[in-house]
């Protein structure tokens, strides 16, 4: 399987690539980060639907081409769609920690907006929306495949991660930043096995076929993406991987400590079972709470994402005022 995995892996170096660029509106703007307006609608009636997503990778993740757009789904489902892009960080912002992500970058996007608003955090993003909702409040807050209970992983895993750390700190600390290759290297090392096997069955599918181009366009925004600041990486690593401030209520955002007790608004953690990034145990328990057979990637952009994920989540948030 190996052998098929370089075959994979340089037919999809080769591969021409069909670009589906777009831009959408920017509605405010805080340093780096962005919100973007993805509906047409000045008022829809609703509580505005705002996409957060990771620190790592790029944002269109959640807006990814015509036929593989959360985005685009919740919107033509009548829901007020936003995505964050958190851009890229500056050289003087390398003490710029997750916290100061929320409370300098996020906040204030937030702060612009004139209606309610829901927060869908995929990721590290949902992560953030946590923290943030217990500084300003929403009208509900989802999480998709987010980290949270970090002493859930295994202590295989955990080993992994903070050998990582341990080889790349010192670099990292020099340039200011983390680049996204380590940060990648992180994540296949937490499945190798899936990374040979996704490679394999690339090397079989045809040329421009559907498979093929969305397969690309899933491989290029994952291995893509603007650096971690160095701060932001030493609290992910330090803080919540290594010591799970966020699982025992000790992470401390803009001076006040985020307890997930404190979060009286509707919610809803949607995770996977399958997840090696993210398992399911390592995801909060909210008010409501589901699980899917979906990995990490799928629950966002697969062929059964929108009929097994995003159908359910656009019910909850037609339910909760979204």
């Amino acid at each position: 399987m190996r052998r098929k995995a370089l075959q994979g892996l340089r037919a999809y170096q080769r591969a021409s690539r069909l670009i589906d660029a777009y831009e959408r509106p920017v509605y405010s703007q805080c340093g780096a980060a962005r919100l973007l307006r993805i509906g047409d609608a000045l008022e829809s009636g609703h509580a505005a639907v705002i996409l957060i997503p990771s620190l790592i990778n790029p944002p269109h993740i959640l807006d990814m081409g015509r036929e593989m757009s959360l985005a685009r789904y919740l919107e033509a489902r009548g829901h007020d769609p936003w995505l964050v892009d958190w851009g890229t960080p500056a050289p003087e912002e390398r003490e710029m920690d997750l916290g100061n992500h929320i409370t300098q970058r996020l906040l204030p996007l937030l702060d612009a907006l004139d209606q309610p608003f829901i927060l869908v955090g995929y990721c590290l993003g949902g992560t953030i929306a946590l923290a943030a909702a217990q500084h300003k409040a929403p009208a509900a807050v989802v999480t998709i495949a987010a980290p949270w209970r970090f002493d859930r992983y295994t202590d295989e895993d955990r080993a992994v991660i903070a050998k990582l750390w341990a080889d790349a700190q010192p670099l990292c600390e020099r340039l200011g930043y983390v680049p996204m290759e380590i940060l990648q290297s992180g994540f296949w090392a937490l499945d190798t096995a899936r990374t040979v096997r996704k490679y394999a069955a690339f090397a079989d599918m045809e040329a421009g076929s559907e498979g093929a181009i969305a397969f690309m366009a899933v491989e290029d925004w994952a291995n893509d993406g603007p650096p971690l600041t160095y701060a932001a990486a030493r609290e992910l690593f330090e803080d919540l991987y290594a010591a799970n401030h966020t699982g025992d209520a000790r992470w401390t955002v803009g001076g006040r400590a985020i307890d997930l007790a404190a979060l009286t608004c509707p919610s809803l953690s949607i995770r996977s079972a399958t997840d090696r990034i993210v398992p399911a145990s390592v995801s909060p328990l909210l008010r409501d709470n589901h699980e899917t057979a979906l990995g990490h990637v799928g629950m966002i952009v697969s062929r059964r994402a929108p009929a097994m994920i995003w159908l359910r989540l656009s019910q909850w948030l037609s339910d909760n005022g979204g």
